[in-house]
């Protein structure tokens, strides 16, 4: 595999990697709630309606670990058969992870160590969410690539808060101990800020090159005979 090869399946690596953590813990939590578990405070509501979380974590899982793949440009330009099968599975998968997501927030119990103000975070970011895939795939319908593309990594980023949560909570826990119920809820939107933080950055740079391109190709495209646009 060449450099260019290896660099460009870094990113899939890295973004596979970050939903490791919510992907295992989602596991054990299916495999808990199909094996009979015995009910305790903290799994009572999950297993009093387990359909929900269930669907969550199926969903997200699927858009995650799927979704780190469109980001591999080979995939991208060589296979726009994949690229779009692919979408057709990520939409609805996106969909379900956050709508039930959002259902969870509303009608499941509050958890011991959650607030009002973290519900309030998780009620913002799952409705951006569906926002973000919502105008994606209207994007894609009007046949707008750059937007389709910017609004579901977008979406992405928002799905992927889990990952990164894991990594804002682990300095606090490790230096000053559980976090309070404020804490917790800022921790949690860290999480999210970050990602969407990293997400307009790829968003502005392949903005960026595309325009970038589009100037060198009218360039050379109008140069006049004899004259070279290479400096």
């Amino acid at each position: 595999m060449t450099s260019s090869a290896k660099s460009a399946w870094l990113v899939p690596t890295l973004l596979i990697t970050l939903t490791a953590v919510p992907v295992l813990a989602g596991a054990v939590r299916v495999a808990e709630l199909t094996g009979g578990p015995e009910v305790t405070p903290e799994n009572a509501r999950f297993v009093a309606d387990p359909v929900p979380v269930l669907l969550h974590i199926v969903a997200a899982t699927v858009f995650c670990v799927l979704g780190a793949f469109q980001f591999v440009p080979g995939l991208r330009r060589r296979g726009r058969g994949w690229h779009r099968t692919a979408g057709r599975l990520l939409v609805p998968a996106g969909l379900v992870a956050a709508l039930s997501g959002l259902w969870m927030t509303l009608f499941y119990p509050q958890p011991a160590g959650d607030g009002d103000l973290l519900t309030g975070f998780r009620l913002l970011f799952g409705s951006a969410m569906v926002v973000c895939i919502v105008l994606g795939f209207a994007a894609v319908r009007r046949r707008d690539f750059a937007r389709h593309s910017a609004w579901m990594i977008r979406g992405y980023a928002i799905a992927q808060g889990a990952g990164t949560q894991a990594l804002t909570h682990l300095p606090w826990i490790l230096f000053l101990g559980t976090p309070g119920v404020t804490g917790r809820a800022l921790l949690v939107a860290l999480g999210w800020v970050i990602n969407l933080a990293v997400a307009e950055w790829i968003i502005r740079r392949r903005s960026t090159s595309a325009t970038r391109t589009t100037h060198s190709a009218t360039a050379t495209t109008y140069a006049p005979v004899g004259v070279t646009t290479a400096r």
